[in-house]
């Protein structure tokens, strides 16, 4: 079976990338760390070049590429939540040294943008109630991190 794996350029922060999202997932872990076998345009002889790991299952690789590219919210990453306390924790921890944005939005002490939502965010935005959803989506506007509670509120009027 054909599998797509994200693959993450960083200048020189794979490693603590990898080893900082990995204590944010639980079943999550470092499978490989390859360092550079000589000196290169982006990394020197012996630096970890690569870093495979898995968060929840999924394979992942951080690369340390240099600071020709970096990240934007074009590419984001949802980490779809069960209950209003697994927002929270994923927010906080996600969150803690990068900055929230607007909508369930999110960028991390590294600039990769994420995406924690609640379970059942598309059936408040998308009721078939076209009053009820625009309430909901106004109030979504509004928030940084979003509240699913606070959405059916605001969709009930």
């Amino acid at each position: 079976m054909t599998t797509i794996n994200p693959f993450l350029w960083f200048d020189k922060q794979a490693e603590d990338a990898a080893n900082f999202y990995c204590s944010v997932f639980k079943d999550s872990k470092i499978t490989s760390v390859t360092r550079a076998a000589a000196d290169n345009p982006s990394n020197k002889k012996g630096e970890v070049m690569t870093v495979a790991f898995k968060l929840n299952g999924q394979p992942f690789v951080a690369l340390n590429g240099g600071p020709q590219f970096t990240f934007n919210e074009s590419i984001s990453f949802v980490v779809n939540c069960e209950t209003s306390q697994e927002v929270d924790y994923y927010w906080t921890k996600l969150t803690e040294g990068g900055q929230s944005g607007r909508c369930g939005w999110l960028k991390d002490k590294y600039g990769l943008s994420w995406q924690v939502v609640p379970n059942g965010l598309g059936d408040v935005l998308g009721d078939k109630d076209p009053a009820r959803a625009k309430r909901a989506t106004e109030a979504m506007l509004k928030m940084s991190k979003l509240d699913l509670d606070a959405l059916k509120r605001a969709a009930n009027g």
